[in-house]
C-alpha cells in the first residue's frame, strides 16, 4: 500500500436485501458482532451495522493478506477501533441509511464522516450546540441552500476530526473551528484545551449520490485518495475515480 495514498471504500446498506448476501455478510462477523446486530430494534440500523463490519472486513483484507472473517479489532477508551493485525493500516468508518464509507490509510491517523444533504435542515436546529461562535457568525451570513449546505460542511468536517482524533464527542465541539473564506480557502482553528495543532492536519469533502463525505488525515505531501465502490455488496470494489479532490491545507 502507498504510503501516500488514502483509499475511500462505498458501500450501500440496501444491497443486504439481495438474496443471500446478508448470510454471508453474517458469516464475516465474530460472536460479539452478531450479539450486536442482533441487539438492533430496527432492520435499518441492522443493515447500516452489517454492511459497515461486512466492507471494513473486506476493504483490509484487499491490501492485507488475511481473510475477511479473521480480522479482530480492539476499541480504544472512547471506541475507536483498530485492526490488532500488524499490518500499519489505520482506518476509520460511517454509516447512514444509504452509504456506509471505510477510509484506509498506511500508518496515518483517518477520520472521516457521512451524512445525506436531506439532514441539513435537521443540522441547522442543533448548530448552537455543536457550532463555535466563529462558526455561527459565519453561517449567519448566509442564507437559503448556501447556509445549509455550510451546515452539513461543518458537521461532517467536525466529525472527522474528532474521529481522527479518537477522541469523538469527548472533545469539546465548539473549541474546533472550521473557518470559511480567504486564499486558504478553508481553515481548521483549535483552543488549545484540545492539546492539539491545526498544522497536524489536512481535510477534505465532496459529494456522493446525495451525500457529503469529509475526510481528515495526518498531514502528508499531498495526500492522493482513491474511490472504491463494492455494489453490490462483497463483489468485487469498482475504482469510481482518481479522487481529485482539493485538499486544505492547500498542498
Amino acid at each position: 500500500m502507498d504510503k501516500r495514498t488514502l483509499h475511500l471504500w462505498l458501500a450501500n446498506p440496501n444491497d443486504v436485501l439481495a438474496e443471500g448476501i446478508a448470510e454471508e455478510c453474517d458469516r464475516l462477523l465474530t460472536e460479539d458482532e452478531r450479539a450486536r446486530l442482533q441487539a438492533f430494534r430496527f432492520e435499518r440500523l441492522r443493515h447500516e451495522y452489517l454492511t459497515t463490519r461486512a466492507l471494513v472486513r473486506t476493504a483490509l483484507s484487499h491490501y492485507h493478506p488475511i481473510s475477511p472473517e479473521s480480522w479482530r479489532f480492539t476499541l480504544n477508551a472512547y471506541g475507536k477501533p483498530t485492526a490488532d493485525a500488524d499490518c500499519a493500516m489505520q482506518f476509520n468508518l460511517s454509516n447512514c441509511p444509504e452509504l456506509v464509507v471505510c477510509l484506509i490509510s498506511h500508518g496515518a491517523e483517518v477520520g472521516v464522516d457521512v451524512e445525506p444533504w436531506a439532514r441539513a435542515e435537521e443540522i441547522a436546529e442543533v448548530a448552537h450546540t455543536v457550532f463555535s461562535p466563529l462558526e455561527l457568525e459565519q453561517l449567519e451570513t448566509l442564507s437559503g441552500p448556501e447556509k445549509g449546505d455550510r451546515g452539513v460542511s461543518l458537521w461532517t468536517l467536525k466529525e472527522a476530526y474528532i474521529k481522527a482524533r479518537g477522541m469523538g464527542v469527548s472533545l469539546p465541539l465548539k473549541k474546533i473551528s472550521f473557518v470559511f473564506g480567504g486564499a486558504e480557502g478553508i481553515h481548521l482553528e483549535l483552543d488549545p484545551c484540545l492539546n492539539d495543532e491545526s498544522e497536524r492536519w489536512q481535510f477534505c469533502q465532496f459529494d456522493h449520490a446525495g451525500h457529503r463525505i469529509a475526510m481528515m488525515v495526518e498531514r502528508t505531501a499531498g495526500p492522493k485518495l482513491e474511490v472504491l465502490e463494492m455494489r453490490p455488496l462483497l463483489a468485487e470494489p469498482t475504482k469510481l475515480s482518481d479522487g481529485v479532490v482539493r485538499w486544505y491545507p492547500y498542498c
